[in-house]
């Protein structure tokens, strides 16, 4: 199985909004993806609770059997859809990809 875990910085205001509604945009976009993409397995979002500023603030955390079940994922149209949000209310993407 593979892990695929992405992090970002949040803006402190975009799309009209607070950081703290985009986060819970974001958790709800995100979320919606589960049962709508068959190759994602798991997928949990995440709010740092660190105070420490060089932290990122958010962290998705998803499951799928392969590599290409994520490359599936990437391309599929809701994905690409809720990405495009999510690249509108944050900064710094950062992911990892690995076996688990």
């Amino acid at each position: 199985m593979i892990q695929h875990i992405v992090i970002w910085k949040l803006l402190d205001e975009a799309e009209g909004n607070s950081a703290e509604a985009n986060f819970l945009l974001m958790k709800e976009k995100l979320g919606s993806l589960i049962g709508k993409i068959p190759e994602l397995r798991s997928l949990s979002v995440v709010k740092n609770e660190n105070p420490d500023t060089r932290n990122a603030d958010v962290a998705l955390i998803t499951t799928f059997d392969s590599l290409q079940d994520l490359q599936v994922y990437v391309v599929h149209p809701e994905h690409v859809k809720v990405a495009s949000f999510v690249g509108r209310v944050t900064s710094g993407r950062s992911a990892i990809d690995f076996t688990i």
